[in-house]
């Protein structure tokens, strides 16, 4: 039987090689997608060419994303599954945020995920089946010093809402997974007495693991999940229940 295809956006570190490589277990070919072409490379080359493909591509860059689905229909002829990891962060209060800052997270959160989405959205339409699973986040619910961060993920888990309501009938789920504090590279760069704050706020006082994440992703990417979508699963250990710092 012909592997599934999925596609995976910031996939060379983090929570995207978690998701990667769960998917990969899972029997997928996956397309890891990073503008990080060290370690895309490093990534294929550790996992093999016959269990991923590593593409660079800006999914900011409409032209570019467009190619990038264009190649994905002439070469692959399907897309099972889009998973939307890629983000970033520029953390400031609202006062010290430049414009710039506020534009570069709205456009790679935000706008790229859309641009996937568009794309994703015609083939899965087109061949009556589909899973996107758009990774938002926690902050949505509000965290200091990110007004552009819970801004780009709160309009991420509006988009996954309204994909869900246009391509419900096309047999194309779309649901978002929610992480909170996560063990990756990025949060290992906080000074430690914050991030040990940080842990002591959460009600399990652990981080989560990418797996964690990972695990729910290959969730919703199943066949399980026919009857589920439109909806946010939060891997955060219990932190939105109560959304204050």
């Amino acid at each position: 039987m012909k592997n599934k295809i999925a596609l995976v956006t910031g996939a060379s570190k983090g929570i995207g090689k978690a998701i990667v490589e769960r998917l990969v277990n899972e029997n997928y070919f996956v397309l890891a997608i990073d503008i990080d072409k060290e370690n895309g490379e490093r990534l294929q080359n550790e996992m093999g060419n016959d269990k991923i493909r590593f593409i660079s591509v800006d999914i900011c860059d409409e032209n570019k994303t467009t190619e990038l689905f264009k190649t994905i229909s002439s070469e692959y002829g399907q897309l099972d599954v889009l998973v939307n990891n890629a983000g970033i962060i520029k953390d400031n209060m609202i006062w010290k945020m430049p414009v710039e800052d506020f534009d570069a997270v709205i456009n790679v959160n935000l706008k790229g995920t859309w641009l996937m989405c568009r794309e994703a959205a015609k083939m899965m339409k087109n061949q009556n089946s589909g899973r996107i699973v758009n990774i938002a986040s926690r902050a949505w619910l509000g965290n200091r010093g990110q007004s552009n961060y819970s801004a780009s993920k709160a309009g991420v888990i509006g988009l996954t809402r309204v994909l869900a309501l246009e391509l419900g009938k096309y047999n194309v789920c779309v649901n978002a997974v929610a992480p909170g504090l996560i063990d990756t590279p990025l949060s290992q760069k906080l000074e430690k007495d914050v991030l040990q704050k940080l842990i002591d706020a959460q009600p399990t006082r652990t981080m989560g693991k990418p797996e964690d994440v990972a695990n729910a992703v290959a969730f919703l990417a199943s066949e399980k999940t026919q009857f589920i979508t439109g909806q946010t699963i939060y891997v955060d250990g219990g932190k939105s229940i109560g959304a204050g710092n």
